[in-house]
């Protein structure tokens, strides 16, 4: 009986031993804004290949300038923000794996990034409009199966950084010229909070929401501009975390009391930012500075800051598993764009990708074992 029992045991530790050194592939996709390119990248955990590098656009002779990327909650679809147009600018529809073009739908100026919502089914784009005068713009939301607009909700100057709760329900942006957080009901489809991000509007905060519960716009800049880029929700806890590019901080907003709880200062630019599926991790791309920042959630420490392969870090994925963090690198001049890759459980650079000048949005496709 303990010969049978000790083979058991054997047995099982060699398959728990085989199941944890089982590679697995991560494919990820990322848009290069000077080339109107998609590129869909594989990476192995040890070498990353450019699969496939995907034209996009219709105008033959004129740059159109894809921006934001996001798949489909389901895997099965990527959308794609023009951002350049005549004047408006388009989301694209695509299939994962053909990568056929299926559609576009035309909506404001300058689309940027985009979310879809695994509760409503809708997509939610930002217009960033970074033409003109500065006015308040709005979040386009988008029916992806007949790409129709549906609604166009208005918010700040230059809204970016779209991104839905957990469960869908709620969609968050931040208005980069105007300096506050945008709270949407994504069924209602309506903006229900707002919340200034930057200290000095937080010490007038009252003030400044009384003057939106009035409807007067949106368009003010307070003299130290916190200039906030990005927002993402952490994926189990009541919080939203928020890159205050202007001020070189990142910002924790309690969604419970709707205030804002911690203030991390970073390197210069903070650009975008994504928490690890985990809840553990916080990492930042510092555009400015050119590297990538590694955060511990709980104790609010930067763990490590790596420089990038170039200049001007853009975006970034983490993978599901919570192991890899995947960061776009514009680059400057003539250079290529690239996408570096990053161990989290070690905080180390491991790989760069080489893609189409300006790589700017990137988005999780899936993992294969």
């Amino acid at each position: 009986m303990r010969v049978k029992l000790a083979s058991i045991l054997s047995c099982l530790f060699l398959l728990s031993i085989t199941a944890a050194t089982v590679a697995k592939d991560y494919y990820v996709y990322v848009a290069s804004e000077s080339e109107d390119e998609v590129a869909l990248l594989k990476f192995d955990e040890q070498t990353v290949t450019v699969v496939k590098r995907i034209p996009v656009g219709v105008w033959p002779v004129e740059i159109e300038g894809p921006h934001g990327i996001t798949v489909s909650p389901d895997g099965e679809f990527w959308f794609l923000a023009m951002a350049h147009g005549r004047p408006y600018g388009h989301v694209y529809k695509y299939k994962t794996g053909t990568d056929e073009k299926l559609g576009r739908v035309e909506l404001g100026l300058f689309p940027a990034t985009m979310q879809m919502s695994p509760a409503t089914g809708l997509l939610y784009v930002v217009n960033f409009n970074l033409h003109g005068d500065h006015v308040p713009s709005s979040v386009s939301v988008v029916d992806p199966e007949s790409l129709t607009e549906i609604e166009r909700i208005t918010t700040g100057v230059m809204p970016h950084g779209s991104r839905v709760s957990p469960d869908g329900l709620k969609h968050y942006s931040v208005a980069m010229m105007s300096g506050m957080l945008y709270e949407i009901d994504a069924s209602a489809l309506n903006v229900i909070r707002r919340l200034s991000v930057g200290q000095e509007q937080e010490k007038n905060g009252q003030a400044h929401v009384m003057a939106h519960a009035a409807g007067k716009p949106d368009n003010k800049m307070p003299s130290h501009p916190p200039k906030p880029t990005w927002v993402y929700p952490h994926p189990s806890k009541p919080y939203v975390y928020v890159a205050n590019n202007g001020a070189n901080e990142m910002i924790e907003v309690d969604l419970k009391s709707w205030k804002v709880t911690r203030r991390f200062k970073t390197a210069p630019g903070p650009y975008n930012l994504e928490v690890s599926a985990d809840g553990k991790k916080l990492v930042v791309s510092y555009k400015t500075d050119a590297s990538t920042g590694f955060w511990d959630l709980a104790k609010g420490v930067e763990l490590a800051k790596i420089a990038n392969s170039r200049r001007v870090t853009h975006g970034v994925v983490i993978s599901p598993d919570s192991r890899y963090a995947f960061v776009s690198v514009e680059g400057i001049g003539g250079q290529p764009g690239a996408v570096d890759i990053f161990d989290l459980d070690n905080l180390k650079y491991l790989v760069t990708a080489e893609v189409g000048k300006q790589a700017g949005g990137i988005a999780f496709w899936k993992m294969v074992e």
